[in-house]
């Protein structure tokens, strides 16, 4: 058995959907989260794995608090291991953050997303900012030392003083980590048929560099491009996807990077109830290969070392690569090359140019 593989549970269901959003999701009811929940457990049982960290992604997780203690329990799980709910700051009432924690789960990700009214009207988020802060204080109540709060970059009308703002509120509410995405219009979602004005990228590289250099004086360490954390508070379950570790996913449209292969389960909330194991199509047979690796590691502020490429055969190349590119975008020191905050900024070209220039 296996004590380092992550346990990704994907919850399908939500109350509304946001404008902004292309997860997978459907709205919830009671009496097909408790039909979910049964095949999760299958799908467990199935693996039969053990994990050191665990995640409920979604959609809304929080929705399914009644079932993740028997979802647990049907898992072998390592002393210790990080056990992640994502929860909406309009659900985390006392007694549901109560139910989670008796249940083992010991860190919290709110759906933030901005501390201004505004803006929360904005992404068409359900709850407000007193909510957002009553959920902080719900969950210290509860029991929870280990909470990541998100926010959200490059909104309408949004300035580097709303961000400030949204991040002092979120540091004194004491949030230990703090994820900041910056938002994309999606195709198939309701904001790809407004014509919503968003920043231009010009100004988008401003609020987010603005976001890395307030989060910074918060006390946050940057450690991949849209995350931050206070000291040992990193994200361990997503650190395992961009170290390039394995990890299973479990239900509608779930991922999984396992035995040296990736593959997905169809996203049909039926289909997967109704299956007795999750049906999967494999998406890379040959996963883990230099490109994938460089990839997944260049985002993190960590970076990659040229020992790693030389695993690969690659050392002589990548040292080659990155002398070639600003010393604005990239950093090579301590045997390692790994990106500046404005490489963040262009890191799909800037990778590019160290893996295939």
């Amino acid at each position: 058995m296996m004590s380092n593989i992550g346990l990704y549970i994907h919850v399908p269901f939500c109350l509304s959907k946001c404008p902004y959003c292309d997860f997978y999701s459907v709205r919830f009811s009671r009496e097909k989260a408790r039909s979910y929940a049964d095949a999760v457990i299958r799908n467990i049982k199935h693996y039969g794995e053990r994990y050191d960290t665990v995640y409920f992604g979604g959609g809304t997780p929080i929705l399914l608090y009644g079932h993740i203690g028997e979802i647990l329990d049907a898992a072998d799980i390592s002393d210790g291991a990080e056990i992640t709910v994502e929860a909406n700051p309009c659900m985390a009432e006392p007694h549901i953050l109560e139910a989670l924690r008796n249940a083992g789960v010991n860190r919290l990700s709110f759906g933030v997303q901005s501390m201004q009214p505004q803006e929360l009207s904005f992404l068409g988020r359900r709850h407000t900012v007193s909510q957002a802060e009553n959920a902080f204080i719900n969950a210290r109540n509860a029991g929870f030392s280990n909470i990541s709060a998100d926010m959200m970059i490059g909104l309408a009308a949004q300035s580097e003083n709303s961000i400030t703002d949204t991040a002092h509120r979120l540091a004194e509410l004491g949030a230990e980590h703090i994820s900041a995405y910056i938002l994309k219009i999606e195709e198939n979602t309701p904001f790809a048929s407004q014509n919503i004005e968003l920043p231009d990228e010009d100004k988008t590289a401003e609020l987010y560099l603005h976001t890395v250099n307030t989060l910074a004086a918060l006390g946050y360490e940057q450690y991949e491009i849209s995350n931050f954390a206070k000291p040992d508070f990193r994200s361990r379950h997503n650190l395992k996807y961009w170290r390039c570790e394995e990890y299973i996913g479990i239900g509608a449209s779930a991922h999984s990077y396992f035995g040296g292969k990736r593959f997905c389960v169809k996203p049909d909330i039926d289909g997967f109830i109704a299956a007795p194991i999750q049906q999967t199509t494999v998406t890379d047979d040959k996963a883990g290969s230099w490109e994938e690796y460089a990839m997944l590691k260049l985002r993190l502020t960590e970076g990659l070392t040229f020992t790693e490429a030389e695993e690969f055969g690659k050392a002589d190349e990548l040292r080659k690569k990155a002398k070639m590119l600003p010393a604005e975008l990239i950093n090579t020191y301590d045997d390692r090359v790994s990106l500046t905050a404005k490489g963040f900024l262009v890191s799909n070209t800037v990778i590019g140019e160290l893996i295939f220039g």
